[in-house]
């Protein structure tokens, strides 16, 4: 037998030897694979129960709730929209609530954190603002930014500035210079005009063709007296 022969010879030996092996360890546990592989549907088809016979649901439901809720949002009713009239508007606060586990439970926070931020209670719009956790990055951006405004409404300018600065990292065309001037004017509150100025020339220079860019030579002229 020529070693080519020899080699393939132990290859289909080892082949057969772990085959073997392998019948007999299936043989010796098959009691416990069955068994793990049963579990292991078992959860599959709980996890598809929940997403399809209570989640799905519990999602339209919150879609209907949402949908009322945000119609008096629009009209600047925002006690209404918040709190609900204990009626047919639950308002976002209990949505949030009830309807945590779905996206628009999740969607709720955000807006009951507007809610608080438009009738003065900073303290709450924060906490609610913090629990938001989206996908669309220009809303992000925007709950990003609110948080910021709120910090500065309690006096706490730094801490505001640190959220104006996260906002205008998105680099978005239209919130960026937003935010980046707002950092600026809290920082002129501060009486930190060169901080100030790096964030006003970052407007011209960055974002030239944005509405804040306009007028923001004005605001470098003023920092720099």
């Amino acid at each position: 037998m020529s070693k080519k022969e020899e080699k393939k010879h132990d290859e289909l030996e080892n082949v057969e030897h772990a085959l073997s092996t392998s019948e007999a360890f299936i043989e010796k546990y098959q009691k416990q694979l069955l068994m793990a592989v049963g579990a292991v549907v078992l959860v599959v088809l709980a996890v598809l129960a929940v997403k399809n016979f209570y989640l799905e649901p519990l999602e339209t439901e919150a879609q209907n709730e949402m949908a009322k809720a945000q119609s008096v949002f629009a009209t600047d009713s925002f006690n209404l929209a918040l709190n609900g009239n204990n009626n047919d508007i639950i308002g976002f606060k209990e949505i949030a609530s009830e309807y945590g586990l779905t996206a628009s439970g999740n969607l709720a926070t955000a807006y009951a954190g507007i809610c608080y931020y438009k009738l003065g209670q900073y303290d709450n719009a924060i906490k609610s603002l913090s629990q938001f956790d989206g996908d669309d990055s220009y809303f992000n951006t925007s709950v990003i930014g609110l948080i910021g405004d709120s910090h500065v409404e309690l006096g706490q300018t730094e801490k505001g500035i640190g959220y104006f600065e996260k906002a205008a990292a998105a680099k978005n065309n239209v919130l960026s210079p937003i935010y980046l001037k707002k950092a600026g004017i809290a920082y002129e509150s501060l009486q930190k005009n060169d901080k100030a100025l790096s964030f006003y020339t970052q407007i011209k220079d960055d974002y030239p063709r944005s509405q804040e860019a306009a007028d923001i030579e004005k605001y470098i002229a003023r920092v720099q007296k």
